[in-house]
């Protein structure tokens, strides 16, 4: 018999095991016969300060049919609902980019273009947050979920939150339900590769043993093991238009007196920004920062100021922000960190790694024998744009009315990138639309209108003229648009007031198992 198609993951954590969870699965849909075995060191340590997510994790959740409260009582996850930008268009400035989209849930009328409800709000002078579901729910750190009289949770609203959770334990989550992949515990020490192809045909194992595989996961982080060490994969550099190199992560206690946060906190400082990402048991930070402008110790000194307290810091990690320019090369397909790192303020990382591999699966997957260079060309086409997409939003982020400190006047004035100048420059003739942002993932989540709009309005980059214009073309669609905003941040404020508060739903869900 024919012997099954050998895919090797190296490395595990969140996006190797995620990774290993879609192969598995996606092989066995597709009646390919395969053996995916995952290559982890227990001796490996890792840094463990929090990580969030996009509501891709979500659907992949649900997709997989994965019971979200177990992952919720097994991981010590907690829900996001989206992000609270503290300090980023002034100092004293604060917006909220909730992850929610009102036109999931209000029919538009015949003809009306995408994205109506958002240009209402702005040719109106509203925030375009106050008709999302998750907004008063951000307010108040409440979780879109009532108790009804039974004692059962009743969902607010059709919409996919996200979460935050500790990386260590959500990969050893979906280690355990994996089901039939192997695991090795191992360093890997190098490769052996075919004379005349060049392609990976075994790794070698730091006790001397040898492991053969077809096709290779390279999910070893930073280290980018296999696809730069070995296959020399080159790198396409992000430095200039996100200035950011460094991090100083560490953990706080959660504070006693308030509820558990259901947001991520981009919190701007004088040279970066600090991030707050909240478990059920503490607080995962990190002040995220250029070292051209602060050294280690004073950003240390720094976050202290802010924070009013001491920390300790648990590492120091200079990090280079791009991504590959091949992330699949022969028959190694780099994920996660190996494959493309932004500093984490929109939660492109884990997001990558999902969509990355629910594409490659979908699209590309079958006995690697049967690979061929134009499908690594076409993945690689997709991935870098999509990459690049995310490199573009960020930078977005960016494009502030701060000069109160060198870093911020050096981001001004040198580090927004053609591409963001392009597109707000399209935004002041034409509302952003959802067309704007063809599909080349195959369907799957990507950053679009959505996401944009909280992140534009909240930084005053839209023109009120412009929506004013586009709403006057249909004064009918404007009173449709008028009722439905008025309708749905009532309707939400009043839900609002009914949610259980987000750590009171996270014990409901640990003590109903």
């Amino acid at each position: 018999m024919k012997e099954p198609a050998r895919f090797i993951v190296v490395g595990g954590g969140t996006a190797g095991w995620i990774a290993a969870f879609v192969l598995q699965d996606s092989a066995r849909r597709k009646g390919l016969d395969a053996k995916v075995t995952v290559v982890e060191s227990s001796r490996m340590p890792t840094i463990g300060v929090g990580e969030a997510t996009t509501a891709a994790f979500r659907v992949l959740l649900k997709y997989f049919g994965i019971d979200e409260f177990a992952f919720l009582r097994e991981t010590e996850a907690s829900l996001k609902l989206g992000i609270r930008h503290e300090g980023w268009r002034r100092r004293d400035h604060v917006y909220y980019g909730p992850i929610d989209d009102p036109h999931q849930v209000v029919a538009a009328p015949p003809g009306a273009p995408s994205d109506y409800l958002n240009i209402y709000a702005v040719a109106a002078g509203r925030p375009v947050q106050a008709m999302h579901l998750f907004q008063p729910l951000l307010e108040s750190r409440k979780a879109p979920y009532a108790l009804r009289s039974d004692g059962t949770l009743a969902p607010l609203g059709p919409f996919h939150y996200a979460y935050h959770f500790d990386q260590a334990l959500v990969g050893r989550f979906f280690a355990a339900r994996a089901r039939g992949v192997e695991t090795v515990d191992a360093l890997v020490r190098g490769v052996e590769r075919n004379a005349e192809s060049g392609l990976v045909e075994a790794l070698v194992l730091d006790d001397g043993s040898r492991l053969g595989g077809d096709f290779f996961i390279d999910a070893t982080g930073f280290r980018k093991q296999i696809i730069v060490r070995e296959l020399a994969a080159a790198w396409k550099s992000y430095a200039e238009e996100l200035p950011v190199n460094r991090a100083l992560p560490f953990w706080l206690d959660h504070d006693e007196t308030a509820d558990i946060p259901n947001y991520t906190r981009a919190w701007a400082q004088s040279a970066g920004w600090m991030w707050q990402i909240p478990t059920q048991t503490r607080l995962g930070c990190g002040y995220v920062y250029s070292d051209a402008f602060l050294s280690p110790d004073e950003a240390h000194e720094e976050v202290e100021r802010a924070i009013g307290r001491k920390i300790e810091a648990r590492g120091d990690i200079r990090f280079s922000i791009g991504r590959l320019e091949t992330p699949w090369l022969g028959n190694c397909l780099a994920v996660g960190l190996s494959s493309s790192f932004l500093e984490p303020l929109e939660s492109t990382s884990i997001h990558g790694t999902i969509v990355q591999m629910m594409l490659f699966s979908g699209r590309f997957l079958k006995h690697p024998s049967a690979m061929t260079q134009a499908d690594r060309d076409d993945y690689n086409r997709r991935v870098g744009r999509q990459v690049d997409d995310f490199r573009t939003f960020v930078n977005m982020h960016y494009v502030v009315e701060r000069d109160d400190t060198p870093f911020w006047r050096e981001v001004r004035a040198n580090r927004i990138h053609a591409h963001t100048r392009e597109r707000l420059a399209r935004w002041q003739r034409e509302m952003p639309r959802r067309e704007h942002f063809p599909d080349y993932l195959d369907g799957l989540p990507h950053v679009e209108t959505q996401l944009y709009y909280p992140v534009l309005d909240g930084l005053g980059l839209l023109d009120r003229a412009v929506a004013r214009q586009e709403m006057a073309r249909s004064p009918a669609l404007r009173a449709f648009a008028r009722k439905a905003y008025e309708s749905l941040a009532r309707e939400y404020r009043h839900a609002a007031l009914k949610a259980l508060g987000h750590g009171a739903f996270l014990k409901h869900v640990r003590e109903t198992a």
